[in-house]
């Protein structure tokens, strides 16, 4: 027989539903995040078990490797695709968990990408360099929003990137303020240092592959914001269209439309948050170096905004990367931005 089982997982424990291919209920475990318990529990239905299902909570990694590693066929669930009937008066973890495997016994789930394990670390610790650069970022523009509000003067980024202590304590006279300034500089630096750490750990253990190497003519791209958009991309035939990678790389507008009109907005954080700084980062740079992509924003621009503007030029990268990677074809810039 045929059984099929799902895990609603949580911080400290796992409720366990097993159903047979008639859809009734042959088990159910409440159990501690404990591997020895749950290969205990699991042991019994392991050679009829068609799948088990796993929510993809924050914590899931250990769980899902685990099984994977152990021989069991593990989906990981889509939780904000899952949708359940909105009439249920009570639900609690137990349905829950056999509602994970109801979806997988009626081939109607909705499954999220089990990143493979050898290269998940890495793509982790490249987003961790992502968070410092935006803590690097944060700490630059508030010192240049302190010099703009004590003195009235607007110091470029690559002045603050040669400031000193001692150059700020020349600069204003309340001591309170230099102060601030100084511990601002200081975790700056402190920031760019560690960046740059993780940077060389990281292209100590990993190259672009020669799939993502024509990335690299896309201007504005360079090895980390390819290595970044490899990295949280992965393969890339798990996407079936352009669309569904734009919309991945959160490039594309959440809307709900009704006769023509918008009737509000959905899903506008669905999606890989970043994929969409990498391309928001490349589109920054590509209006820089690419004269077309450059007359393209500015026309854009004077349309909207340059919030829009800026976005949509991400929106027009992702696409374009996608057929570069699927292709493997160079990037044309006319073709994108026509």
């Amino acid at each position: 027989m045929k059984l099929y089982g799902g895990i609603d997982l949580h911080s400290n424990n796992s409720v366990f539903a097993i159903k047979d291919e008639n859809g009734e209920i042959k088990a159910r475990k409440k159990l501690p995040n404990d591997l020895n318990m749950i290969f205990q529990f699991l042991g019994s239905f392991e050679n009829e078990l068609v799948g088990l299902v796993v929510e993809s909570t924050f914590n899931w990694y250990w769980l899902v490797d685990a099984l994977m590693d152990a021989g069991f066929c593990v989906h990981l669930a889509n939780t904000t695709a899952i949708q359940q009937y909105s009439g249920l008066k009570y639900a609690d973890d137990n349905s829950d968990a056999a509602w994970l495997a109801e979806m997988l016994r009626l081939n109607i789930l909705p499954e999220g990408y089990i990143y493979p394990k050898a290269e998940r670390a890495v793509r982790d610790l490249m987003r961790k360099r992502m968070q410092l650069v935006q803590q690097a970022t944060k700490n630059l523009l508030s010192i240049q929003g302190l010099y703009m509000r004590h003195l009235s003067y607007k110091l470029s980024n690559n002045k603050i990137k040669q400031l000193s202590a001692e150059d700020i304590e020349k600069d204003f006279l309340s001591t309170n303020v230099s102060q601030a300034t100084v511990c601002n500089l200081a975790v700056m630096n402190c920031l760019k240092t560690q960046i740059k750490t993780i940077e060389r750990v990281i292209l100590e253990q990993v190259k672009l592959r020669a799939q993502f190497q024509q990335l690299t003519s896309i201007d504005g791209i360079g090895n980390i914001l390819a290595l970044t958009i490899m990295l949280e991309t992965g393969d890339i035939k798990r996407f079936d269209k352009v669309g569904n990678y734009a919309s991945y790389c959160r490039c594309v507008s959440g809307a709900r439309y009704s006769n023509g009109k918008k009737k509000g907005s959905t899903n506008s954080k669905n999606g890989n948050k970043d994929l969409a700084w990498a391309f928001v980062e490349a589109a920054s740079f590509a209006i820089r170096y690419n004269k077309t992509v450059k007359s393209y924003y500015q026309r854009k621009a004077a349309k909207t905004n340059q919030t829009v503007a800026i976005k949509t030029v991400a929106h027009k990268l992702a696409r374009a990367c996608f057929y570069v990677l699927r292709d493997d074809v160079p990037f044309e810039a006319k073709k994108a931005f026509c």
